[in-house]
């Protein structure tokens, strides 16, 4: 028995011969629906990245993974209730030349109860930790009931 593999042209959209798909409107929101979702990997999208926003009592954290950024590669910048986060990236070739450049930035919003004096960051094996600490006077304090 011999088997014959038929080859057809892939295309990305389903398109009939005569007239419109009746899918089409559907494959176009699919589409745009996978490029938010997966970042559309253009420049700029690829220049996103993500980061991780927790809190405790006293302060709030951001965490962002910065792999093979070096902390002079790294600004941060805390400003009109804004925290931003640029880096530059570095792309070296075979020869050890920088071939490419990509920059990524994050701007986050910091709520007013900050302490924006007394804001930290670490970094650490490729991950930035951003301590946010809370004001006195926003941060949560026991009450004590009187008896009478």
């Amino acid at each position: 028995m011999t088997l014959v593999r038929y080859s057809y042209p892939r295309t990305t959209r389903l398109v009939p011969v005569f007239g419109r798909s009746p899918w089409n409107g559907l494959e176009t929101e699919i589409d745009r629906l996978f490029a938010n979702a997966l970042g559309d990997f253009t420049a700029t999208a690829a220049a996103r990245f993500p980061v991780d926003l927790y809190e405790d009592k006293d302060n709030a954290y951001v965490r962002a993974e910065l792999p093979g950024l070096a902390r002079e590669d790294i600004n941060l910048e805390l400003a009109d209730g804004s925290l931003s986060i640029t880096g530059t990236r570095k792309v070296t070739g075979d020869d050890g030349k920088v071939t490419e450049s990509v920059a990524l930035s994050r701007s986050l919003a910091v709520p007013e109860t900050v302490a924006s004096d007394k804001v930290s960051a670490t970094l650490e094996n490729g991950v930035l930790t951003v301590t946010l600490p809370k004001r006195e006077e926003t941060k949560p304090r026991k009450v004590t009931i009187n008896v009478s």
